[in-house]
């Protein structure tokens, strides 16, 4: 429930159609709703703008199932993250109204939802095998409402590739950069633009690159000012900061 929601029910009892109980019981679950193994946050999008994200491992399909049928019986948004395509093909399914997009293992709303607008985020992979965590970061842009760029395969190895999207870049309100490995993309990004950089570690890499951590403490010891870390395959998290960067333009 947003305040589009709230405001209609009081539309509604001002007119007479709604009584005074009726919006009280509409009303008794805005703040969460107990299902025993999760409680709902659905006062989440109203404090915050944005709806409460399922984070789905370590869930079962009926507990899944269970807490998305209650958001959209409340008519909220839905937004689950780390789905296997299996899981996230039946829950489709079962639910008309949700799409599955393979890359970023995400479930989410398109009923009734309108067309994101086009933003100047920009979201970078380093590598191929980064696109995963990098199409989280961009499609938690476009649940915000922003359509972001998206440029894959531009790390340092064949650093003249990123020379190419220079102007692009420079333009940006946020730019978001995804690498495993060295971790060395987002600040090289952030000596050559003025918009913030948000750089998201991976567990892409080999061995002493510890599942993420190297490319982690090479992010946090940028000498490249206005360079923000979030945590390892953080795509979610990443893209949620672009969106409040680009709410404020």
């Amino acid at each position: 429930m947003d305040k589009r929601e709230i405001l209609r029910l009081l539309k509604k009892h001002k007119r007479g159609e709604y009584s005074a109980r009726r919006v009280m019981e509409c009303l008794k679950d805005l703040p969460y709703r107990d299902l025993g193994s999760a409680k709902i946050d659905f006062h989440r999008k109203l404090r915050r703008g944005f709806p409460e994200v399922i984070f789905s491992p370590g869930k079962t399909r009926e507990q899944m199932a269970a807490i998305i049928g209650e958001t959209l019986r409340r008519k909220g948004e839905v937004f689950a993250l780390r789905l296997e395509e299996e899981t996230g093909i039946f829950l489709k399914n079962r639910f008309p109204g949700l799409e599955y997009r393979k890359e970023a293992k995400a479930l989410f709303s398109i009923k009734g939802k309108r067309k994101p607008k086009k933003s100047r985020i920009v979201v970078l992979s380093a590598g191929t095998s980064d696109i995963p965590v990098a199409e989280e970061a961009a499609l938690t842009c476009e649940m915000f409402g922003y359509e972001p760029e998206r440029i894959w395969d531009v790390g340092v190895a064949g650093v003249h590739r990123l020379f190419s999207f220079l102007k692009i870049l420079r333009r940006a309100t946020a730019v978001v950069a995804v690498a495993g490995m060295d971790g060395v993309l987002p600040a090289l990004v952030a000596g050559l633009i003025e918009a913030p950089v948000i750089a998201v570690p991976t567990s892409v890499g080999y061995g002493s690159h510890w599942k993420g951590l190297a490319p982690l403490l090479a992010m946090l010891n940028s000498c490249s000012p206005g360079v923000a870390v979030v945590n390892i395959d953080n795509g979610f998290g990443a893209g949620y900061l672009a969106g409040l960067i680009q709410r404020q333009k």
